[in-house]
């Protein structure tokens, strides 16, 4: 096993997102720093802060330089950051210094990183988009499906009360429906320029700096920040936060699904072989979407654990490196494994006793007798009844002497059908 399970050739095909890890390789961070390095310089000889002629030389040779990422890692690991390491490598090839003079002219290491991160984020959040929209097109499906398709609700673990499959389904898509409605605004905060200087001040930019920025953003397609986020990191904290919560959404669905397969109430198709069990069919899928929870937990944790120092913090920014790829790449994972699954609700074996015609009706029941009596002395009466039921396998409704017609499911599961076809509006409209 690889330190990263998602590099192994033996579990990757279980945990890695290919799609996201080529935005998170290092060719990828290269090439994006390539093309803001020379959209920089193209909109710097625009506004005729450096000459037009190294401007359209640097742009062009920007977007033709091919720079091996490993050729870089020696010096990477002495500065902290490629950037200078990057531009060495650009000079070398370019073989021009009567242009590559004006490189990089103003900026900082974090300007050319971040924004290229951004670039990068981009793609990023637009997977993520698109899987929670099939997602939620599979759940809203689900939950029209079995809006009326009656089943046990369960607190503390425990049989309760009535309600169905497509209310259930409801509540895992309903916290993930507001998740996407979030997006845009994660999508505003975090796809942002960086240009902003050494100490963030752009001073020596001058008096063109602002207007620089602004055009750099325009040209890459980026916002232009209100403040500095060199160290100001919430943008990142916010996106870290928000996959983090989609994944956690994601693992809801995954440990209800876990618990309903244990019963045979529900039924996923491709279910994983035991060794030595022939009968076994276990519900991997959900389980890797636990896994996956668990892990994106641990890399959103490490992200908000230490807040940057001054102007410019290394060690925050480093943890960033380390935890943000891991992290965006298991919520991408999950999302796509939950996509994937073929859901089905199967005939439940119920344990002896809490068939949907016995307890589970113990609170409507008291509430039945409740017209006639006291709450408390209803209570105390069905509490008897289910202790008896319990002890010698009876029915608490027969046991009650009421009518079963009463109590039958879709006179008790109250606005359980509602909330289904709430959510499937919702996603549909």
């Amino acid at each position: 096993m690889t330190i990263a399970p998602q590099d192994s050739p033996l579990l990757r095909d279980l945990f890695a997102d290919p799609e996201i890890a080529r935005l998170f390789t290092d060719t990828a961070a290269v090439r994006a720093m390539l093309i803001v390095e020379g959209t920089l310089a193209r909109v710097q000889g625009s506004a005729g802060l450096i000459p037009e002629t190294a401007a359209a030389y640097l742009h062009r040779a920007a977007m033709e330089i091919q720079i091996d990422p490993a050729g870089l890692a020696s010096e990477t690991a002495r500065n902290g950051v490629c950037v200078p390491a990057l531009l060495a490598a650009f000079r070398k090839q370019a073989q021009a210094p009567e242009h590559t003079q004006f490189l990089h002219w103003g900026a900082t290491s974090q300007d050319i990183i971040d924004t290229g991160l951004a670039l990068r984020l981009r793609q990023v959040l637009t997977l993520l988009g698109d899987r929670l929209d099939r997602l939620l097109t599979l759940l809203a499906d689900l939950a029209d499906t079995h809006a009326e398709t009656p089943m046990i609700a369960r607190t503390y673990g425990q049989p309760a009360t009535v309600t169905t499959f497509g209310a259930v389904v409801a509540t895992w898509g309903t916290g993930l429906l507001a998740l996407r409605d979030e997006l845009p605004g994660v999508r505003d905060a975090v796809l942002i320029v960086t240009l902003h200087g050494a100490a963030g001040t752009l001073s020596v930019l001058g008096e063109q700096g602002p207007a620089i920025r602004a055009d750099l953003a325009r040209a890459l397609g980026l916002g232009d920040p209100v403040g500095v986020p060199h160290a100001d990191r919430a943008h990142i904290l916010g996106l870290a936060g928000w996959a983090n919560r989609v994944l956690q959404a994601c693992a809801k669905c995954a440990t209800d699904l876990l618990l309903l397969t244990r019963e045979g109430e529900v039924t996923l198709s491709g279910g994983g072989s035991s060794s030595t069990m022939p009968q076994k069919a276990n519900p991997v899928a959900p389980s890797v979407v636990c896994a996956l929870a668990a892990h994106g937990a641990g890399h959103a944790a490490a992200l908000s654990m230490r807040p940057a120092w001054d102007q410019r913090d290394g060690a925050a920014w480093f943890t960033e490196w380390l935890s943000l790829p891991p992290l965006m790449a298991a919520t991408g994972k999950a999302l796509e494994v939950l996509g994937q699954m073929d859901v089905g609700y199967g005939t439940p074996t119920h344990p002896a006793g809490t068939a949907p015609s016995d307890l589970i009706h113990a609170e409507a029941l008291t509430f039945a007798l409740a017209r006639d009596m006291s709450r408390p002395d209803a209570q105390a009466r069905v509490k008897a009844w289910a202790t008896e039921a319990r002890a010698t396998g009876g029915s608490l409704l027969a046991l009650a002497g009421v009518d079963p017609a009463d109590y039958a499911p879709e006179r008790q599961w109250g606005e359980a059908p509602l909330h289904a076809r709430r959510f499937v509006a919702a996603v549909r409209g």
